[in-house]
């Protein structure tokens, strides 16, 4: 069976930097996604249609079709006051916040400065090109469940 729309794709993928330095890495076998439904960047779900089983494959994945673009926008400098425990911030530490219009975000302190922190809501490989080994594992037809659900389910349905 072929990679194609609603069709769950097991795979194993090793994910690298241009530098080759792996940024991340499945167990192997063990990633599964359903196809078509935005589960993975488009890049990767792009460059995978049409494949099967067994089939093994290099690609380079531009930001524009992975986590994006930097955008400047998205680093901003907030008063110290508005983060509980002001004194413990450091350079990288990790928040959820909410965007103007309520969506859930992560942002990332980027500098701490006397009054103010920089964070940066960008998502950590915006503007990073993708390098992705990846081997296809098992693609099967995905049940009406995971289909009108949007996503894999277990191996004994429901689970989340």
């Amino acid at each position: 069976m072929q990679i194609e729309t609603n069709s769950v794709v097991t795979l194993h993928y090793v994910l690298k930097n241009n530098e080759g330095t792996i940024i991340d890495q499945s167990d192997d076998g063990s990633f599964l996604y359903l196809h078509g439904a935005m589960n993975i960047i488009p890049g990767l779900e792009n460059a995978l249609a049409g494949k099967s089983a067994g089939d093994e494959l290099t690609v380079k994945i531009a930001p524009e079709d992975g986590y994006g673009l930097k955008e400047d926008e998205r680093i901003q400098e907030v008063p110290k006051e508005m983060f509980d425990g002001a004194e413990q911030i450091e350079v990288g530490v990790q928040f959820h916040a909410q965007s103007p219009d309520g969506a859930d975000v992560v942002v990332t302190v980027v500098e701490v400065k006397d009054d103010v922190v920089v964070i940066d809501g960008n998502h950590a490989l915006a503007g990073v090109e993708l390098n992705f080994d990846v081997k296809v594992i098992e693609v099967r037809e995905a049940s009406a469940e995971e289909v009108e659900h949007g996503h894999v389910h277990g191996p004994h349905g429901h689970q989340h």
